[in-house]
């Protein structure tokens, strides 16, 4: 399948958006640090979409409402989206673009966390649906 090797390439990106964003916060650039995790959020949500609709999303509008939509759908992607609008509340939207990183431990917590957020998602993305 197209879409399953393309969505592999997609999450091995995201993966490696994560360990450039745990690079970044080990050099103490928390905000750069949450806007790699913020992309690599979004990249792999874009596998999970890409390979439970058949359409990788190209902007985060389209992100955010394909990840709503499975949400809908789906009990077991529900969690994940709200994982999502967390990341893209606190890490896009808060620190990276506004400078708004405080507290610093619950930031560093989330950018973290991204690494299993895209294991989840990959996992749910080839999950039997």
């Amino acid at each position: 399948m197209v879409a399953t090797g393309q969505a592999g390439e997609i999450f091995a990106d995201a993966y490696a958006l994560h360990a450039s964003a745990l690079e970044r916060l080990d050099a103490g650039d928390i905000r750069d640090a949450a806007g790699k995790a913020w992309c690599a959020t979004k990249r792999a949500t874009g596998a999970l979409i890409l390979v439970r609709q058949g359409n990788e999303p190209r902007t985060t509008n389209q992100t955010s409402s394909g990840i709503r939509a499975l949400g809908r759908e789906s009990v077991e992607l529900e969690p994940l989206r709200m994982r999502f609008s967390d990341v893209a509340h606190h890490l896009h939207s808060n620190c990276f673009y506004d400078g708004n990183c405080g507290p610093e431990d619950v930031t560093a917590e989330l950018i973290h966390g991204v690494a299993g957020y895209i294991s989840n998602a990959e996992s749910l993305a080839y999950m039997t649906h």
